[in-house]
């Protein structure tokens, strides 16, 4: 972390398993396009759901050898029973819920050495993009292991953590940001969500600083 500090050029490097992957330049259609609706559909989730926090890129202190810089995240906020906090120096501490990659040319990491980083420090689901492949696939943790969810006959994907976090496949793969926000509105719809939703209104007294 300090040597990441001290090199403002660098916009994105990860440890992973005690090796440090840099990032290579992005893309528009293999990677910034694909991002950008990921955070939007996050997004409008936790705007719309109290307790709840999402995070573009940021830096995540996991275990020693493990500083990994997910594209995306949601989490429940400690207040509201989440698993992770904040560290001193503003980077998360502990593993979000909820873990998101973009991949295009990194299929083999995160589905290999990342899943296995995230699946150890106890993500509770995994999703990656995989661009080039025009394919979805989304994990759960099940027993300390990650098993995949499967989308149902309309191909959509619903999260057992998150009630209400439904995704359109379809609409995603198309780039289509509109289906994906109307498939996310039915699931938020629900009387599953909206009971979930007046729970973490009554979020419980907790730090957002648990201990390392």
């Amino acid at each position: 972390m300090r040597r990441y500090q001290a090199m403002p050029e660098v916009k994105k490097a990860e440890l992973i398993e005690g090796i440090v992957f840099m990032g290579s330049p992005v893309r528009i259609d293999d990677h910034s396009k694909p991002d950008s609706l990921i955070q939007l559909w996050l997004g409008y989730y936790a705007a719309h759901t109290p307790g709840l926090e999402v995070g573009a890129n940021p830096t995540l202190i996991l275990d020693a050898p493990n500083r990994p810089q997910p594209d995306a995240l949601l989490r429940l906020l400690a207040s509201c029973g989440g698993q992770s906090g904040t560290s001193e120096d503003g980077y998360v501490l502990g593993a979000p819920e909820l873990v998101a990659e973009i991949s295009s040319s990194s299929v083999a990491l995160d589905l290999r050495a990342k899943l296995e980083v995230y699946r150890r420090n106890g993500v509770r689901e995994y999703l990656v993009w995989r661009v080039e492949e025009a394919g979805l696939s989304w994990f759960e943790l099940r027993s300390g292991q990650f098993e995949p969810l499967v989308a149902d006959s309309a191909g959509v994907f619903r999260s057992p953590l998150f009630p209400g976090l439904w995704l359109d496949t379809r609409g995603l793969l198309a780039m289509d940001g509109a289906q994906v926000l109307t498939c996310l509105q039915v699931g938020m719809n629900t009387a599953e969500y909206r009971d979930w939703h007046n729970q973490l209104a009554r979020p419980v007294k907790s730090s957002d600083h648990p201990a390392a």
